[in-house]
């Protein structure tokens, strides 16, 4: 954990952007806290995020959640110096149930309250595992909803958003493979279990985006609709000549093709604007084979690599507390209790 300094501000963070209730407290760099409730067994029925089940299950989890929180960490919420929640980007219902959380709370205990990113939360959580982030550095988020590219110079105040995806999320096209190929929902784990057992040189999936022409416009941006397409029509031309799928060859051979061009623009990123430390966050950077392809390909590279244990990958209150934390420590101005919330957030704003 990161040296702590006793005059650190104590801060609360409070995450909602999609089925996950976090909360989190945090001093300096240091993890007190982070307790989480799941709404995730609600939406596997219906084999995707209900954002309507979603808010209620936030309603209902958001107190007890607070109360172990500040329970387990043995402090009392007059304690707590600031309130750090998640602005965006993310389901608006669900956002709507932590920003009045936290909002109340802000007024309840008289202490400022911070709006943050949650997409670039993703990346600060690695400073409570791994200490503060170097002068600069290259983030890449990938999640169900966001695959971006961020260059971080000052994670409170400084980042820039390099490329992103511009169709499905990485998570996203995992999941929707998952489907096609008959896994329970969420597919990205069942993808990377079978993934293991297959060849991921079986059959040659295409890398979007990675044509010469896509170089100067998209050079960091990524689009997975076009391979999951390409999927969908190998398998069915297999079915169609009456042939058993090769499931474990082709989850290899998609997910290969996704962390193939996740890493190789990430690189291409950190060597054009010098960058030697990479940092990955996000749900999805809890896939072996992306976590295998980053480490292989950073190690050739002399870059670096940061990737905090997965369960902080997955959404939860410690990345917005750690965000929240730096933000306050940065000297920026608190937010406005009428602030909203944004569902599709830029990716260059920290706090809002």
């Amino acid at each position: 954990m990161g040296a702590m300094a006793s005059g650190d501000p104590l801060v609360l963070g409070i995450e909602t952007s999609c089925d996950e209730t976090g909360v989190a407290l945090v001093r300096g760099d240091e993890l007190l806290v982070d307790a989480t409730a799941s709404s995730m067994d609600e939406h596997a029925r219906y084999g995707g995020i209900i954002p309507e089940v979603a808010s209620r299950a936030h309603l209902e989890a958001m107190i007890p959640t607070i109360q172990q929180a500040v329970g387990e960490a043995d402090v009392d919420l007059s304690q707590v110096d600031a309130i750090a929640v998640t602005a965006g980007p993310g389901l608006v219902g669900p956002l709507t149930i932590g920003a009045a959380a936290a909002k109340a709370l802000s007024i309840g205990l008289g202490k400022p309250l911070y709006g943050v990113n949650h997409v670039i939360g993703h990346a600060c959580v690695d400073q409570l595992v791994d200490g503060p982030f170097p002068g600069r550095v290259m983030a890449l988020v990938v999640s169900g909803g966001h695959s971006s590219l961020l260059l971080v110079d000052d994670v409170a105040t400084a980042v820039t958003e390099l490329g992103s995806t511009l169709d499905d999320a990485a998570g996203e096209a995992f999941d929707k493979v998952g489907r096609l190929l008959g896994l329970p929902y969420p597919g990205g784990p069942h993808i990377d279990r079978l993934a293991r057992a297959g060849d991921p040189n079986a059959i040659r999936f295409p890398r979007g985006l990675t044509a010469a022409k896509d170089q100067d416009k998209h050079a960091y941006d990524f689009s997975f609709s076009g391979l999951k397409t390409a999927v969908a029509r190998w398998v069915e031309a297999e079915q169609d000549a009456g042939r058993a799928i090769p499931v474990a060859d082709v989850a290899a051979s998609f997910a290969e093709a996704v962390v193939d061009v996740l890493t190789a623009k990430t690189i291409a990123a950190c060597r054009r604007h010098d960058v030697d430390t990479l940092v990955v966050g996000g749900g999805f950077s809890a896939n072996s084979q992306l976590r295998e392809k980053a480490a292989q390909r950073c190690a050739e590279a002399g870059v670096d690599l940061r990737i905090p244990p997965i369960r902080y990958c997955t959404d939860n209150g410690a990345m917005i507390a750690a965000l929240g934390s730096a933000v306050v420590r940065a000297g920026v101005a608190p937010s406005t209790l009428d602030i909203g919330v944004d569902s599709s957030m830029s990716l260059t704003t920290v706090s809002v």
